[in-house]
């Protein structure tokens, strides 16, 4: 297994601010990434009516990329007036971040029998069909129900091989969660248990301060972190001893 990341964000509570504070995260890691030396490529996006997504996945390539971004799975909290909020109340909305560490056909063998893949028109914001060709593919693996899809290329195969990226990395973090879990099911004591329904850190725009609440440290400047600046955060976690949700 490379040293390469996949991540996918997912709008939660909040509706339309949700997504749009999931392409806020989208833009703090994408910049991070290529300060970084990184590469980003988008596998998969669903992109929403008012410039936010539904749902986006991307790929982190690069040596290292897993120990710089396997602190971000979990549930991230916003605090912020939305831009569609015409009365100025503060809202509440979470975004889920999941990290997988890349898996290649080695680390994970796939029997092409088990799959059934479906092939669909592109879509862009508000569900309406981009592509006249069926070039977004969609991959059920049927022993396990994992669904996956990638529709950001305009070729049938280069969307299949993005797909398949996905698939072997969701498979391969499920049998390590399985085994983790097996593993630390006596330890009641744990500091940080990589459950997603965790909220891992809040950013409050108001008072200008994003807090992890995981090593209990806080950060102001949210706007510069925001826009790629995650130097502080990052380095705090290396210092400390954390069990991270990615294993």
């Amino acid at each position: 297994m490379n040293s390469s990341v996949i991540i996918e964000i997912r709008p939660g509570a909040g509706g339309d601010e949700s997504g749009l504070f999931a392409a806020d995260l989208f833009k703090m890691y994408r910049n991070y990434s290529l300060k970084k030396g990184f590469g980003c490529t988008v596998l998969d996006s669903n992109p929403s009516s008012v410039g936010g997504f539904k749902q986006i996945v991307f790929e982190i390539s690069g040596n290292g990329a897993i120990d710089i971004f396997k602190y971000e799975a979990g549930v991230h909290r916003v605090q912020r007036v939305p831009k569609t909020e015409k009365s100025g109340r503060v809202h509440t909305s979470t975004v889920s971040v999941a990290v997988l560490p890349k898996a290649t056909e080695k680390d994970v063998q796939i029997n092409p029998a088990d799959l059934r893949l479906e092939f669909f028109r592109s879509s862009g914001p508000g569900g309406q069909n981009v592509n006249k060709r069926e070039t977004a593919v969609r991959i059920i693996h049927l022993p396990t129900g994992t669904v996956v899809t990638a529709q950001t290329e305009r070729g049938q195969d280069a969307n299949k091989q993005f797909a398949m990226s996905i698939l072997r990395s969701k498979i391969l973090e499920n049998v390590r969660n399985k085994e983790h879990h097996q593993m630390q099911s006596e330890r009641k004591n744990q500091i940080g248990t990589g459950d997603r329904s965790e909220k891992i850190r809040t950013y409050n725009f108001p008072q200008d301060r994003i807090t992890d609440h995981r090593i209990k440290k806080s950060w102001g400047r949210i706007e510069k972190i925001i826009d790629g600046d995650m130097d502080p955060i990052i380095k705090a976690f290396q210092k400390e001893e954390i069990v991270p949700s990615v294993q």
